[in-house]
């Protein structure tokens, strides 16, 4: 009587006992696939192109590391709806070069915090040539689905410069924003004049503002040289991982 009231519980299947086991072990593989629920999933993209030298580059490492370590992100963290994150980061230059060098990570815990800024401090540091916005957006746009489903999908693109490699960036931030995911920025403005006869480019904060943001909410966040990014990756990511977080400039700034 108990073996057929167990059968008549298996979703009206009426499978023999291998077939059924196989089924059982079908469905808690199912489980196991779905996504993980964060409030948001973040994804780092970091500018190494050939204008960030290795001092500055050690800036751009050390200050993501901090962001991690620090207090005011852990509240952040952890007083969203869900209690958690989905964070991964990789560096970018040329239209065909972008590194994966952190890997997805839930962090829930200060513990789970610390493990991911360890990764970066361990992280190689590699400069590269040219500086393609567009294939860093479109790298990752891609990233998302891996695990885990946020409430949000931010993409976090710091630079220092304009693109002038792979597509046009109009084509890829249509592309992303189709896919419901908030581009938000991060620019480094370089106070070192430029070489004789060069022309001048459209300022950096602009190019910023009106090509690369978009998304709900999008914003961008200003370091003046690379000696305020630790201060500006700091306030960008805590804003962008609250959970309701207020509203604020479209552009924010930090210095030295």
């Amino acid at each position: 009587m108990q073996r057929r009231h167990f059968l008549a519980t298996t979703a009206g299947l009426a499978l023999p006992a291998p077939a059924l086991l196989l089924h059982r072990r079908a469905e808690a593989a199912q489980r196991l696939a779905e996504p993980d629920p964060v409030d948001v999933e973040l994804v780092l993209a970091v500018d190494v192109s050939r204008s960030v030298d290795a001092v500055e580059m050690e800036m751009q490492f050390n200050g993501y590391a901090a962001v991690f370590r620090d207090r005011s992100f852990i509240e952040a963290m952890t007083h969203g709806p869900i209690g958690s994150i989905a964070v991964t980061l990789f560096t970018w230059s040329d239209w065909n070069i972008q590194e994966h060098l952190v890997p997805w990570a839930k962090l829930d815990s200060p513990a789970a915090a610390e493990r991911f800024a360890a990764a970066i401090d361990a992280a190689p540091r590699r400069t590269h040539l040219y500086t393609s916005i567009s294939a860093a957006i479109d790298f990752a746009s891609n990233l998302f689905g891996r695990g885990y489903e946020g409430t949000r999908r931010v993409v976090d693109i710091s630079g220092d410069g304009i693109n002038n490699s792979g597509r046009e960036v109009a084509d890829a931030r249509r592309d992303a924003l189709d896919k419901g995911i908030v581009l938000n920025g991060l620019a480094v403005l370089d106070r070192t004049p430029p070489p004789p006869g060069l022309m001048p480019t459209q300022p950096l904060d602009e190019y910023f503002q009106e090509r690369v943001i978009g998304g709900p909410g999008a914003f961008l966040m200003v370091a003046d040289g690379f000696e305020s990014f630790g201060q500006a990756v700091r306030r960008k990511i805590i804003r962008e991982i609250a959970a309701a977080p207020p509203p604020g400039p479209v552009v924010e700034r930090a210095y030295g």
